[in-house]
């Protein structure tokens, strides 16, 4: 099982993605990707799902249109680990496609 990340290493990883922000007194990570339209949105949901299911480590997601807000955490872990952090980064360049 993935190490939850302590306060200070979860500091220095947050600068890796700059564009997501911790909630939950640092136990997830939440990000809003804004698209052109709902194909593109809908587009990005599948990348991801496909590196998702790859990573076997899932997104809490939404999407409402053009919209899709995710939240990620290690629910085994119970917080934050490195993996929310290689998959931020991953659905980052996946946006910027």
């Amino acid at each position: 099982m993935a190490a939850v990340l302590g306060e200070a290493a979860r500091a220095e990883a947050l600068r890796r993605v700059p564009q997501w922000q911790a909630i939950r007194d640092g136990a997830a990570l939440k990000r809003v990707f804004t698209f052109r339209d709902f194909s593109e949105a809908f587009g990005f949901m599948a990348r991801v799902a496909l590196l998702a299911e790859k990573m076997d480590h899932h997104p809490d997601w939404s999407n409402s249109y053009k919209r899709v807000e995710v939240e990620l955490s290690t629910h085994s872990a119970g917080g934050l680990t490195e993996r929310d952090f290689v998959l931020a980064e991953a659905m980052d360049r996946i946006a910027a496609g």
